[in-house]
């Protein structure tokens, strides 16, 4: 069984649904992401971003190369890992204190009560411990969802489109929030986006993807510091990072006009 926390090596890995003459999903592909570091994949619909995460994350395998963390294989689903989806997947049944323990109960795992308080003073929805799902807002929603996803201390949390269905301002507010919990939580994340802003402001590198298959076009280190505030996206530097990631998508027929 693959343990987490240390680097993810992914290694001369392709991806083909529907055997030899179906479809590849990704290109083969070579990387690295070190331990405890913010990686940001970028890049349109369809470029393999999802199947790049399931890949790493053991929900699917490989169709060739091999995937380590920690120098283990990954041969199944990753035990030691949070993932938070588009959709935060709440069970509309249980009161918030309730969804974000649901992992200690899959996982027999007692005593979490206070961490679980911790995790949503920390995401700012502790007044709402005791609320349900369709009492909250969908940034607050996606709060909650984090908080589950944390509560047993996983060393890699996966992130997959979490913000795309939020309004600009909410969406600006849980970057910075993500940022924060990158600081206190030791934590490798993974963050899966359509938008080039938010990619780059969330990482430590972002990982520039496009093509069918897909293929990685560029790897691109972000020299900012973390925790962020929302003043360095108007640096020229940022601008610069942007912009190369731009010209990527435009040489690959994305962007047009």
């Amino acid at each position: 069984m693959a343990m987490a926390g240390g680097a993810i090596r992914l290694d001369g890995i392709e991806k083909t649904y529907g055997g030899a003459n179906g479809v590849r999903a990704i290109a083969t592909l070579t990387v690295e992401l070190r331990g405890g570091e913010a990686v940001s994949v970028v890049g349109p619909s369809g470029c393999g971003k999802s199947t790049l995460m399931r890949l790493i994350a053991g929900l699917d395998m490989p169709t060739q190369g091999s995937i380590s963390i920690g120098g283990a294989p990954v041969v199944g689903p990753v035990p030691d890992i949070g993932i938070v989806f588009q959709r935060d997947l709440l069970l509309e049944w249980r009161s918030v204190m309730g969804n974000v323990l649901l992992p200690a109960e899959i996982k027999r795992m007692a005593g979490l009560e206070a961490r679980a308080g911790e995790l949503l003073r920390e995401l700012d929805v502790a007044g709402f411990a005791e609320a349900y799902p369709w009492q909250l807002s969908g940034g607050m929603r996606q709060r909650v969802a984090i908080a589950r996803a944390l509560l047993t201390r996983p060393s890699l949390l996966f992130l997959d489109e979490p913000f795309s269905a939020l309004d600009a301002l909410t969406r600006d507010q849980m970057n910075v929030l993500l940022q924060r919990l990158q600081t206190t939580q030791d934590v490798t994340t993974l963050l899966i986006t359509h938008s080039i802003p938010e990619a780059i402001f969330c990482a430590d590198r972002v990982l520039v993807m496009s093509g069918r298959p897909g293929a990685i076009l560029d790897d691109i280190p972000v020299p900012f510091d973390r925790p962020r505030r929302l003043a360095v996206r108007e640096t020229p530097e940022f601008t610069a990072i942007g912009r190369r990631i731009r010209e990527h998508f435009e040489k690959a027929g994305v962007l047009v006009g």
